[in-house]
């Protein structure tokens, strides 16, 4: 079974798996297809945090919306980007998968995410919610720990879709929501402690017969999520994973790890070679990333500029002036000057400098 749910490669087919995954099987239970559609369904209504409500609403209803701050606030709450992301990619509303937030809010644009989160259901701080034994507040930690770490080792080793990055990382664990609600009083992510991540993706394979990346992977697929969102998310614990999956897996440890869990070194050190971050960048990281720092500035709104607009900004911010701008890119001076007029009518700069620092705090370049 777990061999057959491994090998879904397209939304159809990950459907099919997925109404095959077992239930407890009881005398008069629904069936199993029945309540894996149930948990499915409770996963799609996982609660917004309230304080994440009040800044989306904060945010939208400003007299000019502020974008930057509404992705934030979306990527800071598993069930608004979940949301946002499920929205986005419906019924071919853009013309190519949405893996990343800042391209899922300029989709649905703030009053989208405004009605998204003033619609669902919510929970405050500390609160369980609804019987989610798997707490809101709890999954959303390590959601963000994971995160954060993902966005360190993004810039370490020079990753370019970051807020794709971003948003696997949020969601790598939505399989456990669904094993939470398929099986109440299921007791091993509650052992971290102790046990390493895969150990007890073993013992879910054991008792349950399934595991939780399987079963996130399948639920992307249900949402129209990416292929590529859906494969890291599936593949996340594999020895074996490569490129964004394996991204995943070295944030997830290295949350795991700040957090004084059980991880394996060993393992840990293997996905890190495949991703290409070395050992003293890996001493760095774990060094660091318990301490607080100020965000140093990833993609946080969409960015209106075009590639060519963006080369001219950088070239500036090296200290450039129009003629060498002109010549390291094989264009005329006035072509140069096109451009950055250009630029300033998009991001309402009114000189060279306005502009470099505009796109440095958006981390545009």
């Amino acid at each position: 079974m777990v061999c057959e749910m491994a090998g879904t490669t397209t939304q159809t087919s990950g459907r099919a798996a997925a109404a095959d995954i077992p239930g407890k099987g009881e005398r008069g239970a629904p069936a199993p297809g029945s309540r894996l559609a149930e948990a499915f369904e409770a996963v799609e209504r996982f609660p917004v945090l309230i304080e994440s409500r009040e800044r989306v609403i904060a945010a939208s209803t400003a007299e000019t919306a502020r974008v930057g701050e509404l992705v934030e606030t979306v990527e800071s709450d598993v069930a608004l980007a979940i949301a946002v992301l499920r929205f986005a990619n419906r019924g071919g509303m853009a013309a190519s998968g949405v893996a990343g937030i800042p391209d899922a809010v300029d989709v649905l644009k703030p009053s989208g995410v405004l009605a998204i989160a003033g619609t669902a259901p919510s929970f405050d701080f500390f609160e369980s919610n609804g019987g989610w034994e798997l707490k809101p507040e709890r999954f959303r930690v390590h959601a963000l720990a994971t995160q954060r770490a993902a966005d360190q080792i993004g810039r370490a080793v020079g990753w370019t879709e970051r807020d794709e990055l971003a948003a696997a990382a949020l969601l790598h664990d939505i399989g456990r929501l669904v094993i939470s609600r398929l099986h109440p009083g299921y007791k091993v992510y509650f052992d971290a402690a102790s046990r390493t991540p895969e150990q007890r993706l073993r013992d879910e394979r054991e008792q349950l017969g399934i595991d939780h990346a399987l079963v996130g992977g399948v639920l992307a697929r249900r949402w129209n999520l990416p292929q590529r969102l859906a494969v890291a998310i599936e593949r996340h614990h594999a020895e074996d994973a490569d490129g964004l999956a394996a991204m995943v897996s070295v944030a997830d440890m290295v949350a795991h790890y700040t957090n004084g869990e059980a991880i394996s070194p060993e393992r840990l050190m293997a996905s890190c070679e495949r991703i290409g971050l070395g050992p003293d960048a890996l001493r760095d990281l774990l060094y660091e990333l318990p301490l607080t720092s100020a965000d140093t500035g990833r993609i946080s709104e969409p960015c209106p500029l075009s590639a060519r607009e963006l080369d001219v900004l950088r070239h500036l911010s090296e200290g450039m002036v129009y003629k060498q701008i002109a010549t390291e890119m094989h264009l005329s001076v006035s072509t140069i000057r096109t451009h950055l007029h250009n630029v300033y009518g998009k991001i309402g700069a009114v000189d060279r400098a306005q502009a470099v620092l505009t796109a440095r705090d958006r981390g545009w370049i």
